[in-house]
C-alpha cells in the first residue's frame, strides 16, 4: 500500500480535489453537500487485494487512496469551512455515519457526517467492516425487511439543523436524526 500520494493513490485527482476545496471555501450555503459513489471508511473490497473505495482496510495511518481523502478533510479543517455533510454509495445497504477526529489514527480534520445508501434495492449485503483511520462510527444501520431494505433519506436544510427521516417500505418511520451544527 502506498505511503506516498500519488497517480495510483488518486480516487478523485489532483485537479477535482482543488476544485471541490476552492468551491466548499467559497460556498455561502449553510449545508455543504458532497456527493461520492463510494464510501470514505467502509471496506469494500475488490478481490483479496484490491479495494474498490477509499478505506484499505490496515486501520493505520492514511495510505493508498486515504492519502487523497486525508488532505480534502485537512483542506476543509484549515480555512473553517463548516457544515459539510457526505452522500455515498454502493455498499447495498443503508447507514448514518459520524467521523469523529477524536477516535481516528488521522485526526487533522473537523467531524462529519455521512449517509450512505444504494442502490435501490439496497439491503441484499453488508454491513461492511469499519476501517479505523477516519474514526468512523456507525449511528445508524438500516433494517432488513424481507430481504430487501427499503429506505428513503428525506433531508430539510434549515439554518441551524439538518433532519433527517428513514423510512420502510410502508412509509413508516423507522428513525429520525436532527443534526445541529455551530
Amino acid at each position: 500500500m502506498q505511503a506516498r500520494a500519488g497517480e495510483e493513490t488518486a480516487i478523485l485527482g489532483q485537479d477535482q480535489v482543488d476544485w471541490l476545496l476552492a468551491q466548499l471555501k467559497a460556498s455561502k450555503a449553510t449545508w455543504k453537500a458532497v456527493f461520492c459513489d463510494m464510501p470514505l471508511g467502509l471496506h469494500v473490497p475488490d478481490g483479496n487485494e484490491r479495494w474498490e473505495a477509499v478505506a484499505n482496510g490496515d486501520n493505520s495511518a492514511a495510505r493508498g487512496r486515504e492519502l487523497e481523502i486525508a488532505r480534502l478533510l485537512k483542506g476543509i479543517k484549515d480555512p473553517g469551512i463548516e457544515n459539510v455533510v457526505w452522500f455515498t454509495a454502493d455498499v447495498h445497504y443503508t447507514a448514518a455515519h459520524y467521523y469523529d477526529p477524536s477516535s481516528a489514527v488521522f485526526d487533522d480534520f473537523e467531524p462529519f457526517w455521512e449517509f450512505v445508501s444504494g442502490p435501490l434495492n439496497a439491503g441484499s449485503f453488508g454491513p461492511n467492516k469499519v476501517d479505523e483511520t477516519f474514526g468512523l462510527q456507525v449511528m445508524l444501520l438500516g433494517a432488513h425487511l424481507s430481504g430487501i431494505l427499503w429506505a428513503r433519506l428525506a433531508f430539510t436544510l434549515q439554518v441551524i439543523a439538518l433532519m433527517t427521516r428513514w423510512m420502510d417500505r410502508h412509509s413508516e418511520d423507522f428513525h429520525q436524526r436532527f443534526l445541529v451544527y455551530r
